[in-house]
């Protein structure tokens, strides 16, 4: 199971001609918007570290409960397709994914991490790699082009072990799925520990997404036994803390079957609802990030920007500093060559070399130098050389290593930036506009948008 692919014959390649869904367009453009190569917004959040995740084209729906519970039958039924195998045997023994696409297709192993790349942590969970498969299928049935299913094993008490640990890879699903499904069937394994036990702790971290289906209600006899088994499977329910609250439904599904009519009361188009539900607040959801991830890119590229000019104005600030001090370092060993000047040369020579107002000028100016310098013995002359000497050194080396300067950017970057800013300003938020209304136009009126 090492990435193999199986082909198959495409069951309704006729259904591909069908047009886009609203949502379905408004999901892949917001998609393309984050994942363009040239000016997507995670490479454009990326110039100014900021990490972005693309948001997903579908929905994550994962079904789970004990086996036999109906799961992988309602999958086909959804579809309306034979794609997952159904039976009273544990049929499902690894996660399986379904999904449409261009054609039949199951992909197996690495093939199925390739495809899903927001699942490739599943990597990590010893053994699970091998019990990962993918089904693509054809069909555009309901609101399937919007929606991937995760197929889970079925959960059983007892003595059967499982070739990775199940609990622990269904709390991960959980946490990237939109959708959790909990179905209990009514013969006899609604009650299993294991599921129970999965269940509470997902309804810690995340009962919104959790609705539980009693399966099968067609076979649980007639009303007053579906009634029974309900009330045990609640009370079995509400025994734990964290599952015991207001509100708490549990709908009677099955598939239907024109052969095998049944009184029970089928609440399956329900279960439809709330997948169409959560693809639609997934699209709302989706549109308030794209909207919340050009804000951040924006205020991100004004603060870089911001921050440029204030380290461009520190540098500036630096240099003025370092030029003082080497200034004023290279001043002493010239007063020193000055006075050196004045001793060593005849008034003659100076009066050649400056002129007689530079010579007075000079004189003028160092002469109290002079006199001082005069007045110290020969050791102490030494020891005042080598004194301004060091002070000259030290300046230096304070001009040089402690008004260092910072890198900055170069114009071309800076107009890069904000050509960006100008980009996710007016051509993203514009394009976030139009899909919202294209989306508010699906329920309300021209003239209700025009107010």
């Amino acid at each position: 199971m090492s990435g193999k692919i199986k082909n198959r014959n495409a069951a309704n390649a006729e259904a591909l001609t069908g047009g886009v869904s609203c949502d379905e367009r408004i999901l892949r453009d917001c998609h393309q918007l984050y994942t363009d190569p040239a000016s997507g917004l995670i490479s454009v959040a990326e110039t100014v570290g900021v990490k972005l995740l693309a948001p997903r084209k579908k929905i994550t729906v994962m079904l789970m409960g004990n086996h036999s519970a109906g799961k992988s039958s309602f999958i086909n039924w959804y579809v309306e397709e034979h794609i997952q195998r159904t039976g009273v045997a544990i049929e499902t023994q690894g996660f399986s994914f379904v999904t449409s696409g261009r054609k039949r297709e199951s992909l197996t192993g690495n093939a199925t991490l390739h495809l899903y790349p927001h699942f490739k942590p599943l990597q990590e969970f010893k053994g699970v790699s091998e019990y990962l498969s993918t089904e693509i299928c054809t069909s555009r049935q309901k609101r399937f082009s919007l929606v991937t299913f995760v197929d889970s094993p079925g959960l059983v008490d007892g003595d059967m072990k499982y070739p990775f640990d199940v609990d622990e890879v269904i709390m991960w699903l959980g946490d990237v799925c939109d959708l959790i499904l909990v179905f209990f069937d009514p013969m006899g394994q609604a009650l299993c520990k294991r599921s129970l036990n999965i269940v509470e702790k997902l309804n810690d971290k995340h009962g919104d997404r959790l609705h539980f289906y009693l399966s099968k209600a067609d076979e649980a006899g007639g009303e007053s036994d579906r009634q029974r088994v309900m009330m045990q499977i609640v009370q079995e329910l509400c025994k734990r803390p964290g599952l015991n609250k207001c509100g708490f439904d549990m709908p009677t599904i099955y598939i239907p079957n024109p052969n095998k009519p049944s009184r029970c009361v089928n609440q399956i188009e329900d279960v439809c609802r709330t997948i169409e539900k959560t693809i639609n607040q997934t699209v709302q959801n989706t549109l308030n990030s794209l909207e919340k991830d050009c804000e951040v890119i924006s205020d991100a590229i004004a603060d870089t920007i911001s921050n440029d000019r204030q380290v461009s104005a520190s540098n500036r600030r630096a240099r003025c500093k370092s030029c003082f001090l080497t200034l004023l370092g290279f001043s002493v060993p010239l007063a020193l060559a000055a006075l050196l000047v004045l001793g060593v040369l005849s008034k003659e020579l100076l009066e050649v070399a400056l002129g007689p107002e530079g010579t007075e000028t000079l004189s003028l100016y160092l002469a109290p130098a002079v006199k001082l310098f005069e007045t110290l013995s020969v050791e102490q002359q030494l020891y005042g050389v080598g004194g301004m000497v060091l002070l000259s050194f030290l300046l230096l080396i304070f001009a040089r290593y402690f008004f260092r300067t910072q890198p900055t950017m170069s114009g071309k970057q800076k107009r890069q930036l904000q050509e960006k800013l100008e980009y996710v300003q007016e051509v993203v938020k514009t394009k976030k506009k139009k899909l919202y209304d294209e989306y508010l136009r699906q329920s309300v009126s021209d003239q209700d948008m025009d107010m």
